[in-house]
């Protein structure tokens, strides 16, 4: 990355210099460094669970402008890791509640909001302003968004990702190293990863890798030390080990290499196989509302309900009456099943059992449904005592 240039007008305050001096009494960063970090630009892609804490730490940090791009809002389920937020912001914009808490850490921040979804048509305008970006999504889609637009302007792309118990880390500088199609040339198939809803985060995990992100970031501003450009940095909370991984760019990368094929935004859900928000199966099933279900159980006709959550996750609430056949179990017990009977099939949202019930409809089964929105809809729409997770 180009070291920053310092503008000649510019200066820390008697204020600032007090709340910096820690870093201004260290020689690689003393004066010179602070007005760097001041006079930087950093785009943060969500204020969720790495947005939270590299957020913060880049405000603490003295980076005079911070942009956000973030559409969602505060649910209960992002305490357990987005500590930017608290219990009182429940259902405000994260937005908002990002920005009041960045204030309070170090009101010389500016904040620069951008409340919408990033898309191939909006990447390019919000991104061209800024230094650097640092990528705290969770899906395929936008990953693969931010590295093209930082490829194309020429920016460098800070990332991070977490799931369960692992982390990965990189710089992906397409002027310097490799790119993030170089590593990952194409997309999982839709429903291969689960998502961190679906499959679980330790809550201090993202604040580790947002931690890391934070740090890549104030070096590549700095211009010192030794940046993860052309290595990919994987951390096992488990086992408390990093190890890292050489990269290389790919000479035949569609973004970055010698001949690039793609010198504008794409469409990225159509690229990933994907639509909309959840990474649900293309298929076409039966299904049967919370509400109608309920209506059969109350006359009498209850349905055989399958539930094919995991174990822990049934632990966690179930429809009363329903058997736990996990998903990846379905092929091995369906003999448990009579074709005969009619059938519900059920799991969190729907996505899941939609597959089942596809699986077992090509196996012969006709009298089967899906839970339309699974156990979050029978929460919504019949029982509001069920716990949601």
């Amino acid at each position: 990355m180009a070291t920053l240039t310092i503008s000649p007008t510019a200066q820390l305050s008697k204020d600032e210099i007090l709340r910096y001096s820690r870093h201004l009494i260290m020689p690689e960063v003393g004066m010179e460094g602070q007005l760097k970090l001041k006079q930087a630009r950093v785009l943060c892609i969500g204020a969720g669970g790495l947005g939270a804490p590299l957020a913060l730490y880049l405000a603490a940090a003295g980076v005079g402008t911070l942009g956000i791009v973030d559409f969602d809002v505060v649910d209960f389920t992002n305490l357990q890791r987005q500590v930017i937020h608290d219990t009182n912001d429940v259902g405000r914009p994260k937005l908002e509640s990002a920005r009041d808490t960045i204030l309070d850490i170090n009101p010389n921040v500016e904040v620069i909001p951008y409340e919408t979804r990033l898309t191939s048509e909006n990447a390019l305008d919000i991104f061209r302003d800024f230094d650097l970006v640092a990528d705290g999504t969770d899906n395929f889609p936008t990953r693969y968004l931010v590295n093209d637009a930082c490829v194309l302007l020429g920016k460098p792309n800070v990332y991070a990702s977490i799931f369960r118990f692992e982390g990965q880390a990189s710089v992906f500088y397409a002027k310097e190293g490799p790119c993030y199609r170089c590593l990952y040339p194409e997309p999982p198939p839709p429903g291969l990863v689960p998502s961190c809803a679906e499959g679980g985060v330790l809550g201090v995990l993202p604040g580790i890798m947002g931690c890391i992100q934070a740090l890549e970031a104030i070096k590549l501003i700095l211009g010192k030390g030794e940046p993860l450009i052309g290595r990919l940095l994987i951390f096992d909370a488990l086992g408390m080990r990093f190890r890292e991984l050489k990269l290389r760019k790919n000479p035949e990368c569609p973004v970055c290499g010698k001949n690039p094929t793609i010198h504008e935004l794409i469409d990225y859900e159509q690229f990933c196989g994907i639509r909309g928000e959840e990474h649900k199966p293309d298929v076409r099933v039966p299904e049967i509302t919370a509400v109608e279900l309920k209506e059969l159980m109350d006359e009498g006709r209850t349905p055989v309900l399958i539930d094919v959550r995991e174990p822990h996750e049934y632990q966690i609430c179930r429809i009363p009456g329903s058997k736990l056949i996990p998903l990846g179990e379905v092929p091995a017990r369906m003999h448990e099943l009579n074709s005969a009977d009619e059938i519900v099939v059920h799991c969190r949202s729907g996505a899941r059992s939609a597959q089942a019930v596809d699986f077992l409809m090509k196996s012969g089964f006709r009298k089967i449904h899906n839970l339309k929105g699974g156990i979050l809809a029978w929460s919504d729409q019949v029982d509001p005592t069920m716990p949601k997770y």
